[in-house]
């Protein structure tokens, strides 16, 4: 081994060592398993792909157990309400929708099954805005498209942030 390829070898490492010493000194760390105050939940939401995404997200997710049955889990996740919005922030001159705001609103709440709030009901709303351009109207639809998927799945991740803070009602 020559002097040049050793000397690489120390750069390498020492730069691999300087990236980990920032990565960790900025509270970076790696997304761990969600921890809950509760061993089992079942989900209370209306069919569709938000709740099949929600359901992936806390099986893959958390250290509780989703059941298909209320009576048998210890809290129950209702979703009370899933909604898209969608308005015209901003016209062209000829007085055509220019941008837009897209915005998926869902209502929630975590009760047990004797009634007991865990969590209130809390609201979480993820708002987007986009650019329209009437010559690329395929463009403009599979944006939009693109933007509900990430809001949903943003949406989804705020509520088991949130569930992670849900404690037993005294």
């Amino acid at each position: 081994m020559s002097s040049s390829d050793a000397s690489r070898r120390r750069r390498a490492v020492l730069a691999a060592a300087l990236a980990a010493l920032v990565v960790s000194g900025c509270g970076f760390q790696l997304r761990g398993q969600a921890t809950y105050a509760f061993q089992s939940v079942y989900v209370q939401s209306p069919a569709g792909s938000f709740t099949a995404e929600l359901r992936r997200a806390l099986e893959g997710a958390g250290s509780a157990a989703l059941l298909d049955d209320p009576a048998k889990a210890q809290v129950v996740l209702d979703i009370q309400l899933v909604a898209n919005d969608k308005a015209v922030l901003s016209l062209s001159s000829g007085g055509r929708a220019r941008e837009f705001a897209l915005a998926k609103r869902v209502q929630f709440r975590l009760r047990d099954k004797d009634g007991n709030e865990w969590l209130p009901s809390d609201v979480v709303v993820v708002r987007r805005t986009y650019l329209y351009d009437d010559t690329e109207r395929l463009a403009r639809e599979i944006q939009e498209q693109r933007l509900e998927r990430e809001m949903q799945t943003d949406a989804i991740a705020q509520i088991v942030r949130r569930l992670q803070a849900a404690r037993k009602p005294a």
